[in-house]
C-alpha cells in the first residue's frame, strides 16, 4: 500500500471513531433524556389522576372519568390503576388487577418507583388521603421517542457514511498534496546514475522531512561524486603526468643498448634514468597526496619554497622536453625571499597543467608567464596566444571531465584544469581566467606570501 493511501486511512480511521464516539454520545444521551422526559409524564399521569380522584370526593366516578378522557391526552398504550390498601383496583373503573401485589407493596415500601418492562415504562407513587393510602401506577409505550430514536439512528448513519466517504476522499486529496515533494524527490533521484554525477535534486526553504530528505541525498551524491572523480582523476592524473618520464626512461634505454658505450655514456644514461624515475615518485606522491585531498582525509604537507626557483624549473622542461617557447616576466622583480607555503609537486602539475592547456590550444605558439608581487601576494599570470574562452563557458572549464579539445580536434581529458583548481584551492589560492580582446586568454593564479 503506497504511503499516502496509508495516510488516508490512519486519518480516516482516526476522524471517523471520533465521529462514532461523538454520534453515539448524542444519541444514548437523547435516548435517556426522551426516557427521563417520559418518566415526568407519566408521573404527571399518576399526579393528577391522585388530584381527581382522590381529593374530588363530590364529584362522581363517571363525571372524572369524562373529565380524565377529555382534557388528559392518552399516552400510547396507557394503563392506569388505583390499589387500595388491600391492593385491589379502585376507582376509575378499572378493576383489571394488571400490576402484582409484590409491585403494589415495593411502590408502598420506596414511596416511588420508576422501572422500564420491556418497551414500557412504569411509574408508581404512594399516596396518602383522608380516605385511606392508595398506590397509583401508570404505564404507557413511548412509541414516539421510539420512533424519534429509529429516525435519528438512521440519519446518523447516514451522515456517518457520508462524512467517513467525504474525509476518505479529503484525507487522500491532502497526503497525494503533502507528499507530492517526494513524488518530485522520487522522480529526479531517478535522473541520477553513472553518467551524471553531478545530478542533484532540487531543495526548498522548508523545514520539513522531505527537504531533509533532499538534503542528505545531495550530500551522498556530493561524496559519491567525489569518489567517482576521485577513480576517474587517479587514472587520468597518472596517465597524463607519467607519461613523459616513462617515455623519457624508454628512450635513454633503447638509446643506451642500442650500440656499445663507453663507461661514461651509461652513467650518464642511468643518471637520466634514475633523475626521472625519482621525478615520477615526486609525482605518484603528488598524485596520492591529491587522491586524499579529494576524499579530504589529509592535507598535502606544505611547506615554504621558493617561486622563483619552482618557476625557473618549469621553464627548463617545457624547453627541454618540447623546445616551445616559455617567458617568464618579473614585473616587480622577486623580492629577495619569495617564498610561498605550498606542496611544490602538486603546484607544479597545476601550472603544468594551465601551461600544457595554453600551449595546445593556442597551436604551439609562444606562452608568457608574468609574475606580480601585490601586498600580500603573488599574482602569476599565465597568457597564452588561442583562440580564448567564451564568457558562458569559463564557469564551466574547472569542472571534472569538461573539455572542449575535441572540438579543436585535440584529446582531452578535461581533467587538468580540474586538477589545478583541487590543487590551488589546498593551498588557500585562488584561480581565475579572462579572455583578451586580441585574442587568447589569461589565466591568473594568486597565491599568499609567507
Amino acid at each position: 500500500m503506497k504511503i499516502k493511501d496509508r495516510i488516508a486511512l490512519y486519518f480516516t480511521l482516526i476522524s471517523t471513531s471520533m465521529l462514532f464516539a461523538v454520534l453515539c454520545t448524542v444519541y444514548f444521551t437523547f435516548m435517556k433524556f426522551l426516557e427521563a422526559d417520559f418518566f415526568e409524564r407519566l408521573t404527571d399521569r399518576t399526579m393528577v389522576t391522585a388530584k381527581l380522584y382522590l381529593e374530588a370526593d363530590e364529584i362522581s366516578r363517571d363525571a372524572l372519568n369524562t373529565v380524565r378522557h377529555k382534557y388528559l391526552q392518552k399516552l400510547n398504550s396507557e394503563v392506569i390503576r388505583v390499589y387500595d390498601k388491600k391492593n385491589r383496583a379502585t376507582f376509575i373503573g378499572d378493576t383489571a388487577q394488571y400490576w402484582a401485589p409484590a409491585t403494589i407493596d415495593e411502590v408502598r415500601r420506596k414511596g416511588r418507583l420508576k422501572y422500564t418492562d420491556g418497551q414500557r415504562q412504569v411509574v408508581g407513587i404512594y399516596y396518602k388521603d383522608n380516605q385511606g393510602d392508595f398506590v397509583i401506577l401508570a404505564s404507557a409505550d413511548d412509541q414516539g421517542s421510539h420512533n424519534r430514536l429509529d429516525k435519528l439512528l438512521k440519519i446518523m448513519i447516514f451522515i456517518f457514511i457520508l462524512i467517513s466517504m467525504v474525509v476518505l476522499l479529503l484525507s487522500r486529496l491532502i497526503a497525494q498534496k503533502m507528499l507530492k515533494p517526494l513524488q518530485k524527490f522520487m522522480l529526479e533521484v531517478k535522473q541520477a546514475g553513472s553518467q551524471n554525477m553531478e545530478f542533484r535534486v532540487e531543495e526548498n526553504n522548508n523545514k520539513d522531512e522531505i527537504n531533509l530528505i533532499a538534503q542528505s541525498f545531495n550530500h551522498l551524491m556530493e561524496e559519491l561524486e567525489q569518489a567517482f572523480i576521485l577513480q576517474k582523476t587517479f587514472v587520468a592524473n597518472a596517465s597524463h603526468e607519467l607519461r613523459t618520464p616513462v617515455t623519457r626512461i624508454m628512450m635513454n634505454a633503447e638509446l643506451a643498448l642500442s650500440k656499445e658505450r663507453d663507461l661514461a655514456a651509461y652513467q650518464k644514461a642511468i643518471s637520466s634514468m634514475l633523475e626521472d624515475s625519482e621525478k615520477m615518485e615526486h609525482i605518484i606522491s603528488g598524485l596520492v597526496a591529491l587522491a586524499k585531498m579529494d576524499l579530504e582525509l589529509i592535507n598535502s604537507q606544505l611547506v615554504p619554497i621558493r617561486l622563483d626557483d619552482l618557476l625557473s624549473k618549469i621553464q627548463a622542461e617545457w624547453k627541454s622536453q618540447k623546445n616551445l617557447d616559455l617567458r617568464i616576466i618579473d614585473q616587480n622583480s622577486f623580492e629577495p625571499n619569495p617564498e610561498i607555503l605550498a606542496n611544490a609537486v602538486l603546484l607544479q602539475i597545476a601550472l603544468d597543467n594551465i601551461i600544457s592547456n595554453a600551449f595546445k590550444f593556442s597551436d604551439n605558439q609562444e606562452v608568457n608567464i608574468l609574475v606580480e608581487a601585490v601586498e600580500n601576494n603573488f599574482l602569476i599570470h599565465i597568457t597564452d596566444q588561442g583562440t580564448g574562452i567564451s564568457t558562458e563557458n569559463q564557469a564551466d572549464i574547472f569542472k571534472p571531465f569538461y573539455t572542449r579539445a575535441k572540438d579543436h580536434g585535440y584529446n582531452g581529458e578535461g581533467m587538468g584544469l580540474y586538477m589545478a583548481q583541487k590543487i590551488i584551492d589546498l593551498l588557500k589560492g585562488e584561480i581565475t581566467v579572462k579572455s583578451l580582446n586580441k585574442g587568447g586568454c589569461t589565466f591568473t593564479v594568486r597565491l599568499g606570501k609567507l
